[in-house]
């Protein structure tokens, strides 16, 4: 997968990808799996964090409380960052099988990139680096917050107050967890967007899959697909592209060569079809008979 001299002939091409497609292919579906799997893991883990159905202890409540003697109920982020601490397995996996989806992205963007390369397309050697340092950053920026959040959950005082709480999940090594991660997010957008445009270009991608995988790409950005259900689909799909296994064909992939879609037929002013002209000769009259020419002669 790591061939470092770009092939020059459609054949070299196709030698070359034959190589790793069925891998990459697989990678693609187990960074599909994962990414969609850590996301419904977290969701789930961070649904059930309790305090939301606690009493709020306003401030008449509390100095009521402080002038009895009676000690101040735990606040709603002290209760979640303990029970973090408390079940920290789904608080772990989510966040793991997240990193492992990121990383295992540059494998597929990559072979993209390549693919794209050796077909003619535009593609800058930044695109590449863009891939290696989102996927990268990513996967650390996600499995540092992650593992993070539980120690501190774990190392939490039992008479902890909310702003304990608050100060343990602002630490150091969670900012800078959340800042890698941001990174890493904004790199793999450019990427995504980079290599959906111009693998549709040249016809690797469809321009359903290459349209999906620029928004995909948004996604990282915008906060539109926190589930990562577009992701997942676009990783997977592409997974069956890379093995060969489209339902419709796609040349791009059989010859090595770029093979752009074809576009829409130009349309007249007005927005109507254009009227091809008729290439058919006009009927000839039929000939008359000799009755018919004596008629004519007479008239």
């Amino acid at each position: 997968m790591a061939n470092l001299v770009e092939p020059t002939t459609p054949e070299e091409t196709l030698a070359v990808e034959a190589a790793s497609r069925g891998r990459t292919a697989a990678i693609a579906w187990i960074a599909a799996i994962c990414t969609l799997g850590g996301a419904i893991i977290s969701g789930l883990a961070f649904g059930n964090l309790p305090g939301y159905d606690s009493r709020v202890v306003t401030i008449t409540d509390a100095l009521s409380d402080l002038a009895s003697g009676q000690k101040l109920p735990p606040g709603r982020a002290v209760l979640q960052l303990q029970y973090i601490g408390d079940h920290p397995l789904p608080y772990l996996i989510g966040p793991l099988l997240s990193a492992i989806g990121g990383l295992l992205i540059f494998f597929v963007l990559a072979f993209l990139f390549r693919a794209t390369r050796a077909r003619g397309g535009p593609l800058a050697q930044i695109a590449l680096i863009a891939i290696a340092v989102g996927s990268i950053s990513y996967a650390v920026g996600s499995a540092v917050v992650g593992v993070m959040r539980v120690v501190e959950g774990m190392n939490l005082a039992s008479d902890a107050t909310n702003a304990d709480a608050l100060d343990a999940i602002s630490s150091g090594p969670i900012v800078a967890g959340t800042v890698i991660q941001l990174l890493g997010s904004l790199s793999l957008g450019f990427a995504f967007v980079l290599i959906g445009l111009h693998a549709m270009r040249v016809g690797l991608l469809t321009r359903f899959m290459g349209i999906l995988g620029m928004i995909a790409g948004a996604t990282f950005v915008i906060p539109l697909d926190q589930q990562g259900i577009i992701r997942s689909f676009w990783l997977g799909a592409v997974g069956f592209l890379i093995a060969g296994r489209w339902p419709s064909p796609v040349p791009a992939w059989d010859t090595g060569k770029a093979e752009p879609w074809p576009g829409r037929q130009p349309r007249a002013r007005g927005g109507a079809e254009p009227v091809p002209a008729p290439d058919t000769p006009a009927p000839t009259p039929p000939e008359l008979t000799q009755g018919q020419r004596r008629k004519k002669r007479k008239r």
